[in-house]
C-alpha cells in the first residue's frame, strides 16, 4: 500500500511548517494531526497567531520608546552635525523605499500563486462534485426504469399472456432480473452525501479566497502608495505629508503584523493537511463510505479491486438476460398477440437507455477519473497554495520590518525640518544676508533725504578737480555698491559707500573715510544733518 502511492509526495516546505510547534492556550503541546473540528487544535492555530500579535505589541512598543527619545530628548545641533544626519537619514529611506519595493513585489507573486493553488483545488473539487452527481444521477435514473417503467409494462403484459403459461413465466424470469438490477443498484453506497460535502466545501473556499485575495491586493497597493508618498514627503520635506505618512505607515504595520499571523496559521494548518491527506478523508468520509472504496479512490492502484466491478458484473448479465428475453417475445408472441408490441418495444427502449447509463456508470465509477481531481487538488493546495502563503508571509516579514525603519527615519527627518524652521525663524528679517531680504522692496523716498559719505567726500574732492562730482550710491544695488568699494577703496573688507538707512549694521569705513569724516565743521554738519553722528 505504501508503494503504490508514488503520484502524490507533500513537498518539503509542508514537512518544515508540520514541524512547527503547536501549543494550546495553557501552554501544553497538542497533537499536530490536521483535526479542524477540535477545540485543542484550533487553539494551537490561534496560539501561532497570537505571536505575531506579540510582535505587535513589541514593535509598537520600541517605536514609542524611539519617537518619545527624538522628540523629547533631543539637543540642538551644529550645522556640521545636522549634514551627516540628513545624509544618514536620506540614505536609510532610500533603503527603505527599495526593501518595501521588494516586499511588495514579493506579495504579489506569492497572492497570485495562493489564488492560482486555491483556483486548481476548487476546480477539481467542482469536478469531482460533477462526477459524483453523474454517478447519482445514473444510479436514480436506473432505479426508476427498474421500479416503475418496467414494472407497468410487465403488468399489461401479464394480462395479455394470461392464456400463455410460458409467455408469462417468460415475464416473471424478466421481473426476477429486474429485481437484482435494483438490489445491485441500491447496494451501492450513497455518494449523494459526498457530493453536498464537496459542493459546500468549492463553495465556502471560493467566497473565502475571493475576499483573502482582495484584501491582500489592497494591502499591497496601499504598501506602495505609502513608499511613494513618503518619499514625496521626503524630497519636499513637507511636515504635513510625513504626519500623515506616519499614521498610514502605523496603520499598515497593525496590518502587516495581522497578515503574517493569519498566514503563518493557514500554511501550518495547510500543512498538517497536505503531509497526510489520505487519513483524514478517510476519517470525514467513514461514515458513507466504506474502507475498501475509499482505500480504491485514494490510491487508485491497479492492483487493487475495483469494490463495485461484482454488482456491475450482475448489472450487465441480467440486463443481457432481459434484452434475450425481449428479443424472442417480440419475435414470437407479436404474431399472436399483437396488442403485446407497443408494451414490448416499450420495455425495449427501456432496456436500451438502462444499458447506456450501465456503460456511463461504468467509466464513473472507475477510480481514474476521481483519482485524477483528487491529486490535482492536492497539488494545487500544497505545492502552489502553500508555496503563496510562504512568499505572503515573507512579505509581511519585509513589510513589518520595512515600515519599523520607515517610522524612525521620518521621526527624525521630522526634527531636522522642525529644527531647520525654528532657525529660519530666528534669522532677523532686516539682515542684509537673509534670502528673504533679497525680495524686499527698496524704498526710493527713505533715500531720498539720506546724504552719502561719498557724496560728501567726493564734494571735497571736487574743489580740488574740474571733474563734477560722482552719484550717490545709496540707491545702488548690494552687488554694485561692493563693487564700487573694490574699485575705488581698493579694499572689500572696506565700504565706501556707507550703508545709512538701509537698515544694515553699522559698516566698517577705510582710515580715509574715517579722517573725512572726523574733519568736518560745523557748517558741513549742519548741511549734511545728522546721519553720520555716530560711527
Amino acid at each position: 500500500m505504501a508503494t503504490a502511492r508514488l503520484d502524490y509526495i507533500a513537498p518539503w516546505w509542508t514537512y518544515w511548517l508540520h514541524n512547527f510547534p503547536h501549543f494550546n492556550f495553557t501552554f501544553q503541546p497538542v497533537d499536530n494531526t490536521f483535526r479542524p473540528g477540535e477545540a485543542s487544535y484550533q487553539q494551537s492555530l490561534v496560539f501561532l497567531a497570537c505571536i505575531s500579535a506579540a510582535g505587535l505589541v513589541l514593535s509598537l512598543l520600541l517605536l514609542s520608546v524611539y519617537l518619545t527619545s527624538v522628540c523629547c530628548c533631543r539637543k540642538e545641533e551644529e550645522e556640521e552635525t545636522k549634514r551627516p544626519d540628513s545624509c544618514c537619514v536620506s540614505w536609510t529611506a532610500v533603503i527603505t523605499g527599495l526593501i518595501l519595493c521588494s516586499a511588495v513585489g514579493v506579495g504579489f507573486y506569492g497572492n497570485s500563486q495562493t489564488n492560482d493553488g486555491v483556483y486548481q483545488l476548487t476546480y477539481s473539487l467542482h469536478n469531482a462534485n460533477h462526477t459524483l452527481g453523474g454517478i447519482n444521477s445514473l444510479v436514480s435514473s436506473s432505479l426508476g426504469s427498474m421500479e416503475v417503467g418496467l414494472q407497468q409494462h410487465l403488468k399489461r403484459l401479464d394480462e395479455i399472456f394470461a392464456t400463455r403459461g410460458d409467455y408469462v413465466q417468460a415475464l416473471r424470469f424478466m421481473g426476477q432480473m429486474a429485481d437484482n438490477i435494483i438490489r445491485q443498484l441500491t447496494s451501492m453506497p450513497e455518494l449523494s452525501k459526498a457530493k453536498v460535502d464537496l459542493s459546500a466545501i468549492a463553495d465556502q473556499t471560493d467566497y473565502v479566497e475571493y475576499y483573502r485575495w482582495l484584501t491582500y491586493l489592497l494591502l499591497l497597493i496601499l504598501d506602495l502608495v505609502i513608499c511613494l508618498v513618503a518619499c514625496l514627503g521626503l524630497a519636499k520635506q513637507s511636515r504635513w505629508l510625513l504626519t500623515m505618512i506616519m499614521v498610514f505607515g502605523v496603520i499598515s504595520l497593525v496590518l502587516s503584523w495581522g497578515s503574517l499571523g493569519a498566514g503563518t496559521a493557514t500554511a501550518v494548518g495547510t500543512s498538517d493537511f497536505c503531509v497526510s491527506p489520505d487519513k483524514f478523508i478517510a476519517n470525514r468520509t467513514k461514515d458513507f463510505l466504506s474502507a475498501e472504496v475509499t482505500h480504491y479512490y485514494l490510491y487508485c492502484s491497479q492492483s487493487l479491486p475495483n469494490p463495485f466491478q461484482q454488482s456491475l458484473t450482475i448489472f450487465q448479465r441480467s440486463l443481457t438476460t432481459m434484452q434475450i428475453q425481449i428479443q424472442g417475445l417480440l419475435q414470437f408472441s407479436v404474431p399472436v398477440f399483437p396488442t403485446a408490441e407497443r408494451d414490448l418495444l416499450g420495455i425495449q427502449r427501456l432496456l436500451n437507455s438502462t444499458a447506456f447509463n450501465l456503460n456511463q456508470l461504468t467509466v464513473l465509477l472507475d477510480c481514474r477519473g476521481l483519482h485524477k481531481n483528487y491529486l490535482d487538488g492536492l497539488m494545487g493546495v500544497c505545492y502552489d497554495g502553500v508555496e503563496g502563503l510562504l512568499y505572503l508571509c515573507l512579505f509581511s516579514l519585509l513589510s513589518v520590518s520595512a515600515f519599523c525603519v520607515m517610522l524612525c527615519a521620518i521621526a527624525r527627518a521630522w526634527t531636522l525640518i522642525t529644527s531647520r524652521d525654528r532657525d529660519y525663524d530666528d534669522i532677523d528679517e532686516e539682515d542684509p544676508f537673509n534670502p528673504q531680504a533679497r525680495h524686499m522692496a527698496f524704498n526710493p523716498s527713505r533715500a531720498s533725504h539720506v546724504h552719502s559719505f561719498c557724496s560728501y567726500s567726493s564734494s571735497l574732492d571736487s574743489q580740488a578737480s574740474p571733474h563734477p562730482p560722482p552719484q550717490t550710491a545709496a540707491i545702488l544695488p548690494t552687488s554694485e555698491y561692493m563693487n564700487q568699494s573694490m574699485l575705488f577703496g581698493g579694499n572689500p573688507r572696506y565700504e565706501n559707500v556707507p550703508l545709512i538707512g538701509r537698515g544694515s549694521p553699522p559698516p566698517s569705513y577705510s582710515p580715509r573715510m574715517r579722517t573725512t569724516y572726523l574733519s568736518m565743521t560745523d557748517a558741513q554738519i549742519r548741511h549734511f544733518g545728522t546721519d553720520f553722528q555716530q560711527v
